[in-house]
């Protein structure tokens, strides 16, 4: 039996379009609106003096993230976490923060604290890694402004942070999984690495199948050329002179 093809044509090694918009609203350092295929995602930070008080008097900072699905991000309305973060949302907002850490310095930040903020304005599949991608733009906006503002000399963030999706479909590893695919994939994997091609985090599991050693090298090798891509997407934002804070 042939295989299927990708629902939107792509080739199994293909990102959808993305677009990292900075300044995209003006009272946050760092604003980035992530356009990832049909996926948006809202990036702020912000850099507050201080840190949490079970950091107080060790010298070095801390980065943190939130992260929530507006109602209207998916084509059923989706509730407002008012009272109590539900365990996905708090799976999420967490691996954005471990992600970030791991490329900033702490000493270098000193006391300080940056707050990151990812809202998904509309969702298509890869929320949380889009999430991360755009966020780590943010970061670097909010620590110029910082620069800016003397509060920092020089920049804790040592190298890029990007992730994507990959799993097996129809059979086939392929990379960045919409909405569809992502439902319909025999393996789901998240893949976070920076930059200089170390991975930070691999979240990963079998939803219909099990899967061998030979697919898991496939999907890595995928997540590793698409987050090089990402990289150079991020190098591009950072390289436009936009107004910020």
């Amino acid at each position: 039996m042939a295989k299927k093809g990708r629902i939107d044509e792509r080739r199994v090694d293909q990102l959808r379009k993305v677009a990292l918009i900075r300044g995209f609203t003006k009272n946050a350092p760092g604003s980035v609106l992530v356009r990832w295929g049909d996926t948006h995602v809202l990036c702020t930070a912000c850099f507050e003096e201080g840190v949490p008080k079970w950091k107080k008097g060790a010298g070095t900072g801390w980065v943190t993230a939130e992260y929530d699905m507006l109602p209207g991000s998916t084509g059923s309305r989706r509730p407002r976490n008012r009272q109590k973060v539900d365990g996905r949302t708090q799976e999420i907002q967490r691996l954005i923060g471990r992600s970030l850490r791991a490329v900033v310095d702490f000493e270098v930040l000193g006391e300080n604290t940056i707050q990151v903020d990812c809202d998904v304005l509309q969702a298509d599949g890869g929320t949380r890694t889009a999430s991360i991608t755009g966020a780590y733009v943010a970061v670097c906006d909010a620590v110029r402004w910082a620069m800016g503002q003397k509060i920092l000399k020089v920049s804790p963030v040592r190298e890029a942070v990007a992730a994507v999706s990959v799993g097996i479909v129809n059979g086939r590893a392929v990379s960045d999984l919409n909405y569809v695919e992502d439902v319909g994939a025999d393996v789901d994997f998240n893949v976070v690495m920076t930059g200089g091609g170390e991975f930070v985090e691999v979240q990963g599991t079998g939803e219909a199948t099990t899967f061998s050693e030979a697919q898991l090298g496939r999907m890595l090798k995928l997540a590793k050329k698409g987050i090089g891509e990402l990289v150079v997407i991020q190098e591009a934002a950072l390289r436009k002179r936009v107004r910020t804070g």
